[in-house]
């Protein structure tokens, strides 16, 4: 299978390409006037015109921590230890065993820098400069836990920044950062606060929207990836960068997740469903829609055969989508896809089809851990066809036994790759199980 270093980049370009992968926090999946929201994004409108935006493409997690961690390392995060999100001193990150995009892309030639949100531990061992990243700009966690750090590599320059002002400052590092590395190759890692509240927008991008803090807060974040893009091609960078951006998981309180039901926290669609943009002119075909599915765990391997990186050791659950990105297949094959929230497993995606096999017994909009909530099987689990029903709204188990039993035994054989919380969770939840009757069916009667 032709990939797109071998057969595109490598006679265009001897050089090996830039890769700025840009992620914001929070971002819905309808928060973009490209997939269809009311709020301006022009720049990140541009990016897609001349580029590709993917329809079905995946976090692999609805909260910030363990998507973070999947997208950086192509794995789950509950491989690592990293199931929910970590707090300021927790003695937790991803481990040494673990290889980051960082850590393959420095190996392979490349400078490396993490502009903005870490989030994957704050102790020294799971700093970004222990994680493959050169120079580090940012804070090192979410921007509601107080107080806010602002560090440069692993000094504190701030105490306490003002949250206002973090997508101007993280822009500015950015910039300079494209700017001394202009002879490449180069991996800038940009990962916004926003538009995670609590929502901070500097005095220039107050109100600009009309639309209320969180549209300002996305405007500014698309005056980011404008600003971004400006510099490349100021520095004739263009033809050599492949620009990606997306979101790290779903929108929270505020935000739209579009058409899409449920909201980060939740393994429906909206949780975890996110826009993606991809672009490198000559490379990418503009103004192209990616209708198969992909997940920030494809961009590890993805990027590796991009840059001639070696792939880590340890087995990557995504896969190369560079076809997708050619334009040559419309999608690639994955293994069974799965939507974890803590250790639990709650649905599967094979195909077009999702399966959902627990869900908690209260909303996801609880304070702190889900340790509150139980995990339940569902008395008959759910299937939906998400190529044509986005929404969840038309189940469809009944008329389809073999693909829920396929997705199934998917599932138990995927259960053993998995630490013993996972394992241990999955036999928790369904000795829990009830019997379920059929609609319409009277219960059978107890014997005599």
């Amino acid at each position: 299978m032709a990939g797109l270093l071998s057969s595109r980049l490598l006679p265009a370009q001897s050089r090996k390409p830039n890769i700025v992968l840009i992620v914001a926090d929070d971002l819905g999946y309808g928060d973009l006037a490209c997939y269809g929201s009311k709020i301006a994004t022009p720049n990140l409108d541009r990016l897609a015109a001349a580029g590709m935006r993917f329809e079905q493409c995946y976090s692999a997690n609805s909260v910030c921590t363990p998507a973070r961690a999947s997208l950086l390392t192509g794995r789950y995060a509950a491989r690592m230890g990293l199931p929910t999100v970590l707090f300021p001193g927790d003695n937790r990150g991803i481990p040494d065993h673990e290889t980051t995009i960082a850590q393959s892309l420095r190996e392979a030639g490349y400078a490396t820098a993490c502009v903005g949100k870490w989030h994957l531990g704050d102790k020294p061992q799971f700093a970004p400069l222990s994680r493959g990243f050169d120079e580090f700009f940012g804070v090192p966690f979410s921007n509601d836990m107080q107080p806010l750090p602002l560090m440069r590599n692993r000094d504190t320059v701030e105490e306490s920044t003002p949250n206002a002002m973090l997508t101007k400052r993280f822009t500015q590092q950015a910039v300079d950062f494209i700017e001394r590395s202009k002879d490449g190759p180069f991996f800038l890692y940009l990962a916004h606060c926003m538009p995670h509240i609590p929502i901070g927008v500097s005095p220039e991008f107050a109100g600009r929207s009309g639309l209320g803090a969180y549209a300002d807060a996305v405007q500014e974040v698309d005056w980011s990836v404008g600003r971004v893009m400006a510099s490349l091609s100021d520095l004739g960078l263009d033809e050599n960068t492949l620009v990606l951006f997306t979101s790290d998981n779903g929108p929270w309180y505020q935000g739209s997740p579009g058409r899409l039901r449920g909201r980060k926290g939740e393994a429906y669609e909206g949780g975890m469903r996110v826009p993606m943009l991809a672009r490198m002119p000559g490379r990418i075909p503009a103004g192209s829609v990616a209708s198969g599915m992909a997940s920030h765990l494809d961009l590890f391997p993805t990027l590796a055969r991009l840059a001639g990186a070696k792939l880590a050791a340890q087995p990557l659950d995504g896969v190369d989508i560079t076809p997708m990105l050619e334009g040559t297949q419309a999608s690639v094959e994955h293994e069974a896809f799965l939507f974890f929230d803590y250790w639990n497993i709650q649905c599967a995606r094979l195909g077009k089809w999702k399966l959902h096999l627990t869900r908690y017994d209260e909303p996801p909009w609880l304070e702190g851990l889900p340790d509150g909530r139980t995990n339940l099987p569902l008395p008959r689990p759910e299937l939906y066809d998400v190529d044509r029903d986005a929404d969840e709204s038309y189940e469809c188990a009944l008329e389809n036994g073999k693909v829920v039993a396929t997705i199934q035994a998917r599932v138990e054989m995927l259960l053993e790759t998995f630490p013993v919380e996972v394992r241990n969770a999955w036999r928790d939840t369904q000795s829990r199980r009830t019997r379920w009757t059929p609609a319409g069916a009277m219960p059978a009667k107890a014997k005599p």
